[in-house]
């Protein structure tokens, strides 16, 4: 579990990440580079969940390189079904203890439910309700992974 004490705002006590794939952890089905190593670092103190539609294929590639297994949505499904299925994903752990990240207009939903929601502008952009449904937006996913390695930044960030 990661505590983090934020003036002005609830204590969070974080168990859960969820992660979007597609575009979050990943371009073209690629892992992005340094990602690996800050999971394996948060992974001592939070559960990793990891959410996709696997858009450009590579998931199994990117589930061995982390030790993990992806939950796969039917790349088919249109977006708001994804999107309700990732904010059921979120409710389902506990949304009080997740913090979720994630890019697209599906991952809205998990973003707005999660205690902490982390949009990440990366590659493939922003889409805007990710970006009006997150408490902080970071420049890249590995940024956002460590604002949890480094609370102090998240602190500074979110304050009242």
């Amino acid at each position: 579990m990661i505590v983090i004490s934020i003036p002005g705002r609830p204590t969070l006590h974080l168990e859960h990440l969820v992660l979007d794939v597609s575009g979050t952890l990943a371009l073209d089905g690629n892992l992005s580079s340094g990602v690996a190593e800050r999971l394996a670092s948060l992974r001592r103190d939070l559960t990793v969940n990891l959410l996709t539609a696997d858009t450009h294929g590579g998931q199994e590639e990117v589930d061995r390189s982390l030790n993990l297994k992806a939950t796969i949505l039917p790349p088919t499904m249109p977006a708001v079904t994804q999107q309700a299925l990732k904010g059921a994903y979120v409710s389902q752990l506990g949304a009080s203890t997740v913090v979720a990240i994630g890019n697209g207009s599906n991952d809205a939903l998990m973003l707005s439910k999660a205690a902490l929601g982390i949009a990440v502008v990366g590659p493939e952009g922003l889409a805007v309700q990710a970006l009006t449904a997150a408490d902080v937006v970071c420049a890249s996913i590995n940024d956002a992974l460590d604002l949890l390695l480094f609370p102090d930044r998240l602190r500074a960030t979110l304050r009242i």
